[in-house]
C-alpha cells in the first residue's frame, strides 16, 4: 500500500456493488503494489507480505474499504504509505494486518510503522523505537508525519491473516467513522517526465560490443570491438554484474546509454541461459552495424 496511482485497473468499476467507485485524478499519487476500492471509505488496510489476502480482500470489497495494499520496508515503503493516505481526507483508520517481510533480510516495516505512531521520529528522520534495517525517513517532513498521525487511528493486529477478522476490523471502524480530516499539508509535488524511445544510439569512443550465450560452458562471452571492427577483448562470466564489472574496470565503455544497453542485452543473454530460448541481439537505435553477424548474433553498437 506503499504506492497508489491513478489509473485504476479493469475491475476497479466492478468491485463495490453497493457505491460506485470514484475516480479521483491524482489519487493515489504514487504507484505501487495496492488495489482501490472506492475513494469516499473510511479505512485503508496494510496487508504488510500477505498479497493474496490483499486480493481476496479487495475482491470482497467491504463497504467502509477505500484501498487495501502491502508494506515491505519500513523507508520508502511507510514514506509512500504516509503520501498517498493524505491524499485523501476521507481515510479515517488504517488497519494493518498480515505478516512481516522476511526477517532474514532485517527489514520490520510493521514494528516500524507502529513505532512511528507511538513515538514519531528524532532530529534526523529515524523512526524511534524502530527496529528494522532502515527505518530512516528522508522524503517526508515533520508537518506531514505529524497530520498523517492526527488523520488516521492506527488498529493494529500484525500476524492477522483472517479475513472474516479483517472484516471485522473494518465494519467496526465503519461504524465510526468521522467527518474527513480537514488540515493536511500540501504534498510538494514531483516532476513526473513521460519517457520516450531513443531514435539513435551515439557511437562510442571506446568501441562497441557483440553479446551471445555460451550454453554449451553455462556463461555470458563478450567480444569488444575496436570502432575500427578489430577484436580487441573476449569477456567471460557467469552473471551480467560479473561481465559488466570486468568490462568497468577495463574502461571497454564510456557512454551511459550504451552502459544501459549493454546491460539489457546481458540479462536477455542470461535469461537465454536458463530458459534455453534462442537469443539474437537487439539492434541498437541508430545502429551502424545492425545485422553484420558474428557467431549467429546481431553485432551491435554497445
Amino acid at each position: 500500500m506503499g504506492c497508489m496511482e491513478g489509473d485504476q485497473p479493469n475491475w476497479y468499476t466492478t468491485l463495490c456493488p453497493t457505491a460506485a467507485p470514484e475516480d479521483r485524478p491524482g489519487w493515489p499519487p504514487l504507484p505501487g503494489d495496492y488495489q482501490v476500492v472506492r475513494y469516499r471509505a473510511p479505512v485503508a488496510v496494510c496487508m504488510l507480505n500477505s498479497t493474496e489476502l490483499g486480493v481476496e480482500l479487495a475482491q470482497g470489497a467491504p463497504e467502509g474499504l477505500a484501498i487495501v495494499g502491502t508494506l515491505r520496508t519500513e523507508n520508502l515503503g511507510i514514506e509512500r504509505l504516509i503520501r498517498n493516505v493524505l491524499g485523501n481526507p476521507h481515510l479515517r483508520f488504517l488497519v494493518l494486518c498480515g505478516t512481516e517481510t522476511q526477517q532474514a533480510i532485517g527489514h520490520l516495516p510493521g514494528q516500524s510503522l507502529v513505532s512511528l505512531f507511538v513515538e514519531g521520529i528524532d532530529e534526523r528522520g529515524r523512526i524511534r523505537g524502530a527496529r528494522g534495517k532502515r527505518p530512516v525517513l528522508k522524503n517526508i517532513h515533520q508537518d506531514q508525519i505529524d497530520a498523517f498521525r492526527r488523520q488516521v487511528e492506527l488498529v493494529e493486529h500484525i500476524g492477522e491473516e483472517k479475513p472474516n477478522r479483517i472484516q471485522a476490523y473494518i465494519d467496526a471502524c465503519m461504524a465510526r467513522n468521522p467527518s474527513p480530516f480537514d488540515g493536511s499539508p500540501v504534498d510538494p509535488r514531483v516532476t513526473t517526465v513521460r519517457a520516450t524511445e531513443p531514435q539513435r544510439l551515439v557511437p562510442d569512443a571506446v568501441g562497441f560490443f557483440v553479446v551471445y550465450p555460451d550454453i554449451r560452458h553455462r556463461q555470458l562471452i563478450v567480444e569488444h570491438y575496436t570502432t575500427d571492427g578489430v577484436l580487441d577483448c573476449v569477456i567471460e562470466g557467469c552473471t551480467p554484474a560479473a561481465v559488466s564489472r570486468e568490462i568497468i574496470d577495463r574502461r571497454l565503455i564510456s557512454r551511459l546509454d550504451h552502459a544501459a544497453y549493454l546491460g539489457r542485452e546481458l540479462a536477455r543473454a542470461e535469461c537465454s541461459l536458463m530458459t534455453g530460448e534462442a537469443y539474437i541481439q537487439d539492434r541498437a537505435p541508430g545502429d551502424l552495424y545492425h545485422r553484420a553477424g558474428h557467431k549467429g548474433q546481431a553485432k551491435t553498437r554497445g
